[in-house]
């Protein structure tokens, strides 16, 4: 039997993230540095030898500038691809575009008063309601409903053309989020990096974690890239 499989990647490193700001909803472009460091998720992925059945994103700038590269570096352009708002980033509200520093250090952790490493997801989902002066924010409830039916919706449609493996493109705190559902044992901050890989297989029902936060593919398609440039040196 074919075991269904989900590559989950973070996006590559935006402006905001390079700046120090929250996204969000809120949306920047890939840096060049960002783009790189896709190009070599791609290159490392394919290298593996991986073949994906079919790709999703959610409906962010970020990530779907994120997919085309993977999709380029894979020469796997044509495979079916699907974007689904609910595994976007978490919702900030008035808070988007605001400084990571000042959101997570300072306001957050005020409205609990205690450290935010102290703070659990769903400490985290009522403290940015509590701040939200513009009622967007989504409750705890709302958050986590959308993100693991998005993930398992995704996984029982590739589960019913017959299974394999899929590449999906996400966002930090959603793809979190998913791994601390799966295994409530986990950090709340797992600090994945922008292009590292969360693979998962969905079996029976259950999604059960084979990985977080695999950088190695990233590594392999720096490896590729840095030879390329020595060999027409």
């Amino acid at each position: 039997m074919i075991k269904t499989r989900l590559f989950i990647a973070r996006h590559g490193k935006t402006m905001f993230n390079t700046i120090g700001r929250a996204q969000g909803w809120s949306d920047t472009p890939l840096t060049q540095e960002g783009e790189r460091g896709i190009e070599e998720l791609g290159l490392g992925l394919k290298a593996a030898g991986l073949h994906f059945v079919a790709a999703y994103s959610s409906d962010s700038g970020r990530t779907l500038q994120t997919m085309e590269i993977i999709l380029r570096e894979l020469a796997q352009e044509n495979i079916p691809y699907k974007r689904d708002k609910r595994i976007r980033e978490w919702c900030f509200g008035s808070l988007d575009g605001g400084y990571d520093a000042e959101l997570f250090n300072g306001v957050l952790p005020r409205v609990f008063d205690k450290p935010v490493e102290e703070l659990a997801y769903k400490d985290m989902a009522d403290a940015i309601i509590a701040v939200d002066t513009a009622g967007w924010a989504e409750s705890w409830e709302v958050l986590r409903n959308r993100i693991l039916s998005g993930f398992t919706d995704i996984a029982k449609e590739v589960e019913s053309h017959g299974g394999g493996d899929a590449i999906v493109v996400s966002h930090g705190m959603t793809i979190g989020t998913l791994m601390g559902l799966i295994d409530p044992s986990l950090p709340r901050s797992l600090a994945l990096d922008n292009g590292s890989i969360c693979q998962v297989t969905y079996e029976d029902g259950q999604f059960h974690i084979d990985a977080i936060g695999d950088m190695s593919y990233r590594q392999k398609g720096r490896k590729i890239l840095e030879e390329e440039v020595h060999e027409r040196a």
